[in-house]
């Protein structure tokens, strides 16, 4: 295979994969932003994240909504929990590693604020430690996973959303996860200031 042959074909797979997700993941979504509203509409913040590239779209959407997406509007509330390199080490340090995000949920979380977890594969400890200590203050989760959701899936309630992306590789569902992050910054700002058509 040529190496063009090869790129061609790592676009046509993505494509694929996201035209194939529209319909197990669009109400799960529409979800999420729901969630998202009624937080930042009481007075609530999002957190968010991950390891990796997961954690570069936690980031990627805390500064979405602090900033702006596509559009003007007041800043919203949102934090990567992924930034503060001295707590990230600290908490290392001087517990453990799977603790780094829990112990800035329990710090910072309230009840009413939202948890955006995102794991490729749903396993990542660190992550459902974040999971397990959102749910001890009240704090709803959108999880953003793949293959099949890992044991994250267990730590779900009716409450919550789960966007799972049905693959396996790890880039794809990344690929997929960057397009779950654009979906809710949109979602969120038609909510907050009117479909302005945009996509029609």
């Amino acid at each position: 295979m040529s190496l063009a042959a090869r790129i061609a074909a790592h676009f046509e797979d993505s494509a694929r994969l996201k035209l194939a997700c529209v319909e197990s993941l669009a109400g799960p979504i529409a979800r999420a932003v729901e969630l998202s509203v009624a937080a930042l509409a009481a007075d609530r913040k999002i957190m968010a994240c991950g390891n990796g590239g997961s954690a570069a779209d936690a980031q990627h959407l805390a500064a979405e909504l602090v900033g702006r997406f596509e559009r003007e509007r007041p800043e919203l509330a949102a934090i990567a929990l992924t930034t503060d390199s001295s707590i990230l080490t600290a908490v290392a340090n001087d517990y453990r590693f799977d603790e780094v995000f829990a112990r800035q949920v329990r710090a910072l979380g309230q009840a009413g604020d939202v948890l955006v977890a995102i794991s490729t594969s749903g396993n990542s400890a660190n992550v459902l430690a974040a999971v397990q200590a959102a749910r001890e203050r009240g704090i709803r989760v959108i999880a953003l996973t793949g293959r099949g959701g890992g044991r994250m899936a267990g730590l779900l309630g009716e409450q919550d959303a789960h966007l799972c992306v049905p693959h396996d590789r790890t880039m794809r569902i990344q690929e997929v996860h960057l397009l779950i992050v654009h979906c809710l910054c949109d979602g969120i700002d038609a909510a907050l200031l009117g479909d302005d058509g945009s996509l029609s």
